[in-house]
This record gives structure tokens, sequence and C-alpha cells, in this order.
């Protein structure tokens, strides 16, 4: 572990941020186990302009509680008509470009962290959920990292309306069948707070990440969205 990153950890030993916005450090590296061990203590890279690693855990900090998930009657309808599918881990790849895609081309997703996410993949703790058109076209899709009983939601993007609401439904549903207890979503949005989410103090959300219990979030690979 770097000594950057020792600097971080302490955050998960109550000691204060140093920055009341959420930035607790900058540098260091994405090896696997730097990542892991900040999403253990609630910190996740993300980088600023002009600087290409910074390290956060905001206060406060916005979560998607599973019990109340809300899900709109026009996103309703879009569920019962069954014009998806909906599958967990089938094209991490694909994700993580669709979420880097921005029509400014202006994106947080930088090709360093893109290859740190696949690697997470590859040894088991990033995770994506697809949603594919009938004809087998990728619509949307979320991507995230799970740790203990912690989805952390990274970004998601949608090529067809509702795609990544969608996206997010399947995940709430996801975490229920396989007992994660926490779905961090990081910052609020006016997009997420429409779905659930709500903001927690930071201290609340330490406490309930250091209780939560590992689960495997890929029990099944392919889910049916929740109606």
């Amino acid at each position: 572990m770097t000594a950057r990153l020792v600097e971080i950890a302490a955050l998960g030993t109550g000691r204060p941020a140093p920055v009341a916005a959420g930035l607790v450090a900058s540098g260091g590296d994405l090896d696997p186990s730097t990542l892991i061990a900040a999403y253990r203590r609630g910190i996740f890279p993300w980088p600023a302009e002009g600087i290409d690693l910074l390290w956060w855990s905001p206060d406060p900090r916005a979560v998607l509680p599973l019990d109340r998930l809300h899900v709109s009657r026009r996103l309703g309808q879009t569920l019962r008509q069954r014009r998806f599918r909906v599958t967990i881990d089938a094209d991490f790849a694909a994700v993580i470009a669709g979420c880097a895609e921005r029509p400014d081309a202006d994106t947080w997703i930088t090709p360093a962290l893109r290859a740190a996410y696949e690697r997470l993949h590859a040894l088991g703790w990033a995770h994506s959920v697809e949603v594919w058109t009938r004809d087998g076209a990728l619509a949307g899709g979320l991507y995230g990292v799970a740790v203990g009983g912690l989805f952390a939601a990274e970004s998601m993007f949608h090529r067809v309306s509702d795609a990544s609401k969608i996206a997010v439904v399947a995940l709430v549903q996801q975490c229920r069948d396989t007992g994660l207890e926490l779905i961090d979503v990081q910052m609020p949005s006016a997009h997420l707070a429409s779905m659930g989410a709500v903001t927690v103090r930071r201290a609340d959300y330490l406490r309930r990440l250091a209780a939560d219990r590992p689960v495997n979030f890929t029990v099944a690979s392919s889910v049916p969205p929740v109606e």
C-alpha cells in the first residue's frame, strides 16, 4: 500500500476528512489492491481537469436504499412491455465504454480508469448490468464494484430511453436476490433522487459499510426487470 493510500485509509478510523466537499487525497495508483482498500473505507477515485487521480469520500453520501426504489408510472409501463433483456456481466467492456461516451468528449472515465476497472472485473470485483433491445443491441447499462455487502455504482449510460433506469431497477433486484444491503451512488442528483436515492451522513455510511457481510453478487447472470 502506498504512503498516500495509508493517508486516505485513515478516514475509515474516524478522522475528519481534510476537505468538507469530500476530497481526501491525490495521487497514488489504480492497482486492484489499492482500489479495493479504498472502497472498503468508503473512498473512490474521480479525476478532475488537469489532475489524473483524486480520491473522494463525500459528506453527505448518496445511497439508494433497496426498500425505497421508486418506479414511475411511465417506467412501470416500459418494464411491463418486456421490450428489453437484462444481463449481469455479459459485456463489461462495452458498458464501461458506453459510460465513457460523452457528446462533448469530456469524460472523467480516463483510459487508465477503464483499464483499472476492467482488471477489477477480471478479478471478480467489478460488475456490469446490461440492458439489451430485442434485436440484441446494447441499449444502456451501469457498472460498479461489489465489496462485501456494498455495491458501489460508478456510472451508467443509455442509448435508448429509460434503459439506464431499467439497469438501476435490475441492480436493486440483483442486490435483493444476492443479499447485498447497500447501494452507494456517491453523489446526489435529481435523476437518482427520482428513483429513491437519499443522502446520509458520511459517519453513518461508514458504519453501515463496516457492518456489511460478504455476498456473491453474481449468483445469477440474467435477471428479469422488477415490475
